[in-house]
């Protein structure tokens, strides 16, 4: 399975990885590969999760860079 995911530097360090079309799917590292291995656990644990639980949205997710 494929998801897409988020990675935004923080201004204090680290980073915060987060899956848009997994809510509230979110975590963090010190590293880019720490907060890539965190978040890969945290969609695991989501998963895994009773089906009624679940809030799975569409991974039609696209980001841009826009200039303001």
């Amino acid at each position: 399975m494929k998801i897409k995911i988020v990675l935004e530097e923080q201004e204090e360090g680290g980073y915060t990885a987060y899956a848009p079309s997994l809510s509230g799917c979110i975590s963090q590292g010190e590293t880019i590969e720490e907060a890539l291995r965190n978040i890969k656990e945290a969609i695991e644990l989501y998963l895994e999760a009773d089906d009624n639980e679940l809030s799975v949205y569409s991974d039609n997710v696209k980001t841009e860079i826009i200039t303001i």
